[in-house]
Formats: C-alpha cells, sequence, structure tokens
C-alpha cells in the first residue's frame, strides 16, 4: 500500500482534489495546507504516514523541509509547480494532476 500526501497553502482546492483523483486501491492519500488558516494544517503525523509527498509549488516544498525536516527522512518529495489558479475538481486541474503525478505512482 502506498501512501500519497498532497500539500497546498489552504488545501481548499489543489490537494483536495488530488486526494480524491489519486484514491485507488493500493494507494492511499491525505492532503494538506501549510498556512495556518488551512482547512487541515500540515502534522508531523501526516508526514511520518506518507510514503510519497506532493508539493503544489516550490515555496511549499521550502516551508516542509523547514517545518519538518527531521521527519522527512527517507521521504521522496516532488514539486508539481500547479500554480493557486484552478477550483476544486475543475477538469483542468484534475488534467493537470494526471499529467504530472501518474508517471511518480506507476
Amino acid at each position: 500500500m502506498r501512501r500519497v500526501l498532497f500539500i497546498c497553502s489552504r488545501n481548499r482546492l489543489r490537494s483536495p482534489t488530488a486526494e480524491s483523483v489519486f484514491a485507488a486501491p493500493g494507494i492511499e492519500t491525505d492532503s494538506a495546507g501549510l498556512a495556518p488558516d488551512a482547512d487541515c494544517v500540515l502534522s508531523a503525523e501526516q508526514v511520518e504516514w506518507a510514503d510519497l509527498i506532493f508539493v503544489m509549488e516550490k515555496q511549499h516544498r521550502a516551508k516542509l523541509k523547514q517545518r519538518f525536516k527531521a521527519s522527512l527522512h527517507g521521504k521522496k518529495i516532488v514539486c508539481l509547480d500547479v500554480p493557486d489558479r484552478y477550483e476544486f475538481m475543475q477538469p483542468e486541474l484534475v488534467a493537470l494532476l494526471q499529467q504530472k503525478v501518474g508517471q511518480h505512482l506507476r
């Protein structure tokens, strides 16, 4: 079972979309945000749980490493470079995520 964590700023649009799209047999998904007002603020437990972590922007990777450095040992972190201009489950966002994430889950 792969455990995949998706991270964005406020956990309202991009990361919850990815969590929904990639939940499948053999893949457990979760999502969180790094902002203090995120719907689900990223916790150390989530970072430790994950085998593979996707961040939407480079700034998210930097904040993740700054806040959770001790929990990231041996974790693969992938920056997707998905800008914050999409709505939840917007077809263009889903297509972009499938293009960028799919290759890492095969």
